[in-house]
C-alpha cells in the first residue's frame, strides 16, 4: 500500500492534490500527516526524515520515493486507470491546465493562502489578482465547455481537477469573485466526498502555525474561525 506524507489539511494546498486524487479515486493509501513546526527550516529539518527535499507531499511505495505532488499524480497514472482521460484530447488538456497551475498563479497563491478553516474579507484585490482568478474561470470555462462536463475534463473526476482543488478552498475561504459557472464547479467540487473528508478534518485540527496564521490575516479583516479551538 502507498504511504503518503502531508502536512497540516488546514494550511497544505500541496498536499492535498494528491490526497483527494487518491481519496476521491478510491485507490488505497496510508496517510502520514507531520504538521507544520512553526518556521520553515524547523519544517525541513523535521520533513527530511521522509522527503528528500524536506518538503509534502511526498509518496512512498516500498522503496520507491515519489516527491513533487505532479510527480506523484504521474506515478499514480503508470498505475492506476483514471488518473487521466481516456481521451487524448482531454488528457492534453487536462496535464497543460494541471502544470499551469502547478508553475502558476503566483499572485493567488500569496494573497490567499490556503486556510480552510477561515472565512476572510481582502483588503483589496489587486489588478495581478484579478488576472489570476480570471485566467483560473477562464480555464474552467474552457474544460467544462469543450469536454461536455461536470468536471474539468469530462464525466469522472480526474487529477486536473485535484490540482484546482486547493483554488476551490481558496475560492471559499476569501470570497474570490466567480461567475455562474465557476461557482456551479466549486460547489460541485465542495459536495465531493474526499474534499469534504478533508475539510472537516482540517477544521478539527487544533496546530496553528504562526507564520501561515499571520501570512492570511495580513491580507485582509477576519471573519469567521470555523476551527477547533
Amino acid at each position: 500500500m502507498y504511504t503518503l506524507y502531508i502536512a497540516n489539511k488546514n494550511y497544505s494546498s500541496w498536499s492535498l492534490r494528491p490526497w483527494v486524487l487518491l481519496a476521491q479515486l478510491g485507490i488505497p493509501f496510508e496517510e502520514k500527516l507531520a504538521p507544520f513546526r512553526g518556521g520553515t527550516s524547523s519544517s525541513w529539518d523535521a520533513f527530511r526524515e521522509f522527503s528528500p527535499t524536506g518538503k509534502v507531499p511526498c509518496l512512498h511505495d516500498g522503496d520507491t520515493v515519489v516527491w513533487d505532488s505532479l510527480s506523484i499524480a504521474e506515478y499514480l497514472a503508470e498505475r492506476h486507470a483514471g488518473v487521466w482521460p481516456a481521451d487524448k484530447h482531454a488528457r492534453a488538456w487536462a496535464r497543460s491546465a494541471a502544470a499551469e497551475m502547478h508553475s502558476g498563479f503566483q499572485e493567488l497563491r500569496s494573497q490567499c493562502p490556503m486556510n480552510c478553516g477561515i472565512r476572510l474579507q481582502l483588503h483589496a484585490i489587486s489588478p495581478a489578482l484579478t488576472r489570476d482568478i480570471a485566467r483560473v474561470q477562464e480555464l474552467w470555462h474552457e474544460g467544462l465547455s469543450r469536454f461536455g462536463g461536470p468536471y474539468l475534463a469530462g464525466d469522472a473526476f480526474t487529477a486536473v481537477d485535484a490540482f484546482y482543488a486547493p483554488v476551490v478552498f481558496r475560492m471559499q475561504s476569501y470570497r474570490l469573485p466567480a461567475d455562474e459557472t465557476s461557482q456551479a464547479y466549486v460547489q460541485r467540487m465542495l459536495a465531493l466526498p474526499s474534499m469534504r473528508r478533508w475539510y472537516d478534518a482540517a477544521l478539527q485540527e487544533t496546530w496553528r502555525d504562526p507564520d501561515h496564521e499571520e501570512e492570511t490575516l495580513r491580507q485582509g479583516d477576519l471573519l469567521q474561525d470555523l476551527r477547533t479551538a
